[in-house]
């Protein structure tokens, strides 16, 4: 089959349309048919991420598409990645690395120069592949940040890439999005809009359908595809945490809930494991009794401690201790197990230096360079020496006393720590959990033995088929539309 569109973006009504998944089926969709395709996705937001072939960082979600695309996740898929450290500033990524870190005000000057990032991966991508999918950001009705946009319309605009609109009829007001939508964008823009999605409907379409017979009317554009609210899929979050699922297993994991974690996609494997109930505790709730700690990566580790300490968690983590519970810390969850976490050059936020929980003899030091690499290895801690892989995204360097007793051995060097008493365990190491063998046996070292396991890339891989196949409506509709437009 060969597509008609090199380039086809896919913008939505509000965050969390399902922009991300609609481009990740039609990836499948062309990947199924031979086509070579690439996602793509000019501007992200977002502390889930993952790390490329190339050594760079790009949004986990681009991540997810490139699999679903059947090619290697690249700098290129996502040039400009900007990770929140506060409410008003964010670590700027450019091809995959850190340019600056930047308030709201500076960034918004600085889109010229990242505009020409992003033409120029696109460019790249569409010298290398039959198609180009791309992923907007938000919505193009953000008025205020039309000026200078680089991530929905204003690179529409600039290539010259018809738009289709996705729309979320589960948040209800499906018709007043789309309308009010088009009614933002300039004459040019709505011109480019092709058609709409209406994306996780749920009943009996016979009752929907004078809303679309009504919605094709007022605006003389085509709703291309219905698409089902599918449940029980195993996708990786772009950024805010999924509703916590009903509890399942026994054996409790609980993780705190920073204000600036990243990478929680760490723990979607336990979230899909039959024994073990995984509950993400926000702020001011109550911490459960649990038989496993973790304190997840953070984007602010400094912060982040200050969090934990007035949600009351270092007194919960010394009482889970004193009765024989398990801890490990991940990235900047390692950090704060050791005495201290110093960011003197004020990496991610003021400089200064932090107490840290002083669980394992080490401290920590915020660097410029940013260390990110993928790796496989095995665990030390496991008397089988299951094997393990991974990726490693961190600023700063540990070192102490804790170092000389590792948690994995990688690529041939120590990595990570674990407390003399076997209770704790730290990491630098993403993705930790993916490896079922590493899975069952961190599990066992926190006191789970089950013969039962999860693989994560089978569970993607179905999900990526489940999306495919409900969109492929979709792309029908797609197909029919451009020969109309030949044949008029």
């Amino acid at each position: 089959m060969s597509f008609p569109y090199s380039t086809l973006m896919v913008q939505g009504t509000t965050s969390d349309a399902g922009k991300s998944t609609v481009v990740a089926a039609l990836c499948r969709l062309l990947k199924r048919q031979g086509v070579r395709v690439a996602p793509f996705k000019p501007q992200n937001m977002a502390l889930n991420s993952a790390v490329t072939a190339d050594g760079g960082e790009i949004g986990r979600a681009q991540a997810l598409q490139a699999i679903a695309a059947g090619v290697a996740p690249h700098t290129d898929m996502n040039p400009v990645l900007l990770k929140p450290s506060s409410d008003i500033g964010a670590q700027v990524i450019i091809h995959g690395k850190v340019r600056a870190e930047m308030n709201a005000r500076d960034y918004h000057q600085y889109k010229t120069v990242a505009m020409q990032a992003v033409l120029e991966s696109h460019d790249r991508l569409l010298a290398q592949y039959d198609s180009v999918i791309v992923e907007g950001a938000g919505s193009p009705a953000e008025i205020n940040l039309r000026d200078r946009d680089i991530a929905n319309m204003g690179f529409a605009e600039k290539v010259d890439c018809p738009v289709i609109l996705v729309a979320d009829i589960d948040r209800g007001g499906v018709f007043a999005h789309i309308v009010g939508t088009l009614s933002c964008l300039s004459e040019s823009e709505r011109a480019r809009t092709i058609g709409f999605v209406i994306n996780r409907f749920r009943g009996d379409i016979k009752l929907l359908e004078p809303g679309l017979e009504w919605l094709e009317q007022q605006t003389g554009k085509p709703v291309l595809a219905v698409l089902p609210y599918l449940h029980g899929l195993f996708l990786d979050a772009e950024d805010a945490v999924q509703p916590v699922q009903a509890s399942r297993g026994a054996f409790r994991v609980v993780v705190p809930s920073l204000s600036r974690m990243s990478n929680h996609t760490d723990f979607d494997a336990l979230r899909a494991h039959p024994d073990v109930d995984l509950r993400f505790v926000r702020q001011g709730e109550p911490i459960p009794a649990a038989d496993l700690i973790i304190l997840p990566g953070s984007k602010n580790t400094r912060g982040d401690l200050e969090w934990l300490r007035a949600q009351g968690w270092p007194e919960q983590i010394t009482r889970h201790l004193r009765y024989g519970g398990k801890v490990i810390g991940v990235c900047g969850g390692f950090q704060m197990l050791g005495h201290s976490v110093t960011d003197p050059l004020g990496m991610e936020g003021v400089a200064g230096t932090s107490p840290a929980l002083g669980l394992l003899d080490m401290s920590t030091e915020m660097t410029a360079d940013k260390r990110l690499v993928q790796v496989q290895g095995v665990c030390a801690f496991d008397d089988d020496k299951a094997s393990v892989s991974g990726y490693e995204i961190h600023m700063g360097t540990s070192t102490g006393g804790a170092l000389d007793t590792p948690a994995f051995i990688i690529d041939g060097r120590p990595e990570g720590a674990r407390s003399t008493d076997g209770q704790i365990l730290g990491t630098y190491l993403h993705g930790l959990f993916d490896t079922p063998q590493a899975n069952s046996a961190l599990l066992r070292w926190a006191g789970l033995h089950t013969k039962n396991t999860v693989d994560t890339s089978a569970l993607r891989e179905a999900s990526l088929d489940r999306i495919a196949d409900a969109t492929q409506p979709l792309m029908d509709a797609l197909l029919a539309l451009h020969d109309k437009e030949l044949s008029a």
